[in-house]
């Protein structure tokens, strides 16, 4: 049971990745937080921090990493929704 949850929870953070990307710097910093928020509660959740702590800790680096990067380090094509 928890293999199969640990599977789930990788393919659901792999899909959020490749269909969360911006062309402008506010949707970047967006998708990069939900992607964060999202990845860092599982980690927490593994680790003890607790789900909460993780997802903020992990928000706060992905919208950063969003806002700062630049669409043409890593282009995956059109956002499949926004833009």
């Amino acid at each position: 049971m928890t293999t199969n949850l640990r599977n789930l929870a990788i393919l659901a953070v792999t899909a959020a990745t490749l269909a969360g990307c911006g062309y402008n710097q506010g949707s970047r910093a967006l998708s990069g937080g939900a992607i964060g928020a999202g990845a860092g509660a599982i980690v927490g959740a593994v680790t003890g921090i607790g789900p909460g702590a993780g997802a903020a800790i992990g928000g706060g680096v992905g919208a950063a990493t969003g806002a700062f990067t630049n669409p043409n380090d890593l282009n995956l094509g059109k956002p499949l929704v926004g833009n």
